[in-house]
């Protein structure tokens, strides 16, 4: 009697079109995915590395999966992988993260990109693949990721990952270059908040905004509901102290002409360190839609770079991501989509207190604990 898991993630990419014509299907597409994916979740990181996993574990694979050819191989992995449709991949990716989340109101969703450094090939002159991906910060999960195309940029891939996640309730976090209307109105048409950094060549809206400030401050802030926030880190002799400001109800005054949805507020981060007897100040400025102070505003500035360090740097040190080689066609797309899997699942699964490397090591060790990790 085959054991069955009572949800397997692969019941979520059933709608995956098979690349390859019928007489090359030795393997079903379902059997390469799940293998790929628990794989990956063990610590695999090239095909080679997957191959090796399945030949290991197939045993215990085929309690679950079909393997009625035995494990592919690595060239088929490679072969298969390379030509699975990135867009499918990642939109079934999205529903089953959407499948498992729970995000609570008022949820900061950090966008931000990232570029898989050795994924570029010089002898097709194809240049490094960017992915933009969205974190809910306090689920700490991946909510989904999008390939920038190769003849675009993160402007023009951010509203289209926008337009694919459930983000009713949330506030939505970027970076300067999401400093756009188009974002800003399609987070809005989604029923959602932002808080947007400003860019300078934003040029009117920048010195706007900086000019609004500076006469608050000239006025002792009358007439403005203001409110302040500071912050001060100290570690390996150095100190960083961070003041919030923010600018409720002023949306007409930057904005007369309501060309950015929903801009309700400004918000300010001036940013003094100290270290080595070296003093530096920098001020940083945004736009938000929500009507919160500044310690609501510092805090989730704060948690915008969760993307960096839980995420990105993971993906980076756990995962090898910045190390891998595997370059051809949709295969370092859909490669990605694989990390943010074994990334997401790892990170909800919470019976093992520990991180995300020990975790893919016990999975690898204990098919029990893979099997929790697989049906969370």
């Amino acid at each position: 009697m085959k054991l069955k898991p009572k949800i397997t993630i692969a019941d979520h990419f059933d709608l995956i079109e098979d690349p390859r014509i019928e007489r090359t299907k030795l393997h079903d597409l379902n059997d390469i995915i799940t293998i790929a994916i628990c794989a990956v979740i063990c610590g695999a990181d090239t095909w080679v590395d997957i191959q090796e996993y399945g030949k290991s574990k197939q045993k215990w694979l085929k309690k679950i999966l079909k393997l009625s050819n035995g494990i592919p191989s690595h060239d088929t992995f490679s072969r298969v992988f390379a030509r699975i449709n990135p867009e499918q991949f990642q939109s079934s990716f999205i529903n089953w993260i959407q499948s498992i989340s729970n995000l609570t109101e008022g949820e900061i969703v950090a966008v931000d990109g990232k570029a898989l450094r050795h994924s570029y090939d010089k002898s097709k002159d194809k240049a490094a693949i960017h992915m933009i991906s969205a974190w809910a910060t306090n689920a700490r999960l991946v909510l989904g990721q999008l390939k920038v195309n190769d003849k675009s940029n993160e402007i023009t891939a951010i509203p289209e990952l926008i337009k694919l996640l459930s983000l009713k309730g949330c506030i939505v976090s970027i970076d300067a270059i999401g400093c756009q209307k188009t974002i800003v109105k399609q987070i809005v048409e989604q029923e959602a908040d932002y808080i947007i950094a400003l860019k300078k060549n934003q040029k009117n809206l920048y010195n706007e905004v900086e000019a609004i400030f500076r006469n608050a401050v000239i006025s002792k802030y009358k007439g403005y509901k203001h409110t302040e926030y500071r912050l001060v880190d100290e570690s390996h002799g150095r100190t960083v102290t961070r003041y919030y400001s923010v600018l409720n109800n002023v949306g007409h005054l930057v904005d007369p002409k309501n060309e950015w949805a929903n801009l309700n507020s400004i918000g300010k981060v001036d940013t003094l360190r100290i270290a080595n007897g070296k003093i530096k100040l920098e001020s940083r400025y945004y736009i938000l839609s929500v009507n919160r102070n500044a310690e609501f505003f510092g805090n989730s500035i704060r948690s915008h770079w969760q993307i960096e360090n839980c995420l990105h740097w993971v993906l980076d040190v756990q995962f090898h991501e910045d190390d891998s080689r595997i370059r051809k066609d949709n295969a370092p797309a859909n490669f990605a989509v694989l990390r943010h899997i074994a990334h997401s699942l790892l990170t909800q699964e919470k019976s093992l207190n520990t991180g995300v490397s020990n975790k893919r090591k016990k999975a690898g060790w204990d098919d029990k604990y893979l099997l929790n990790v697989l049906t969370i």
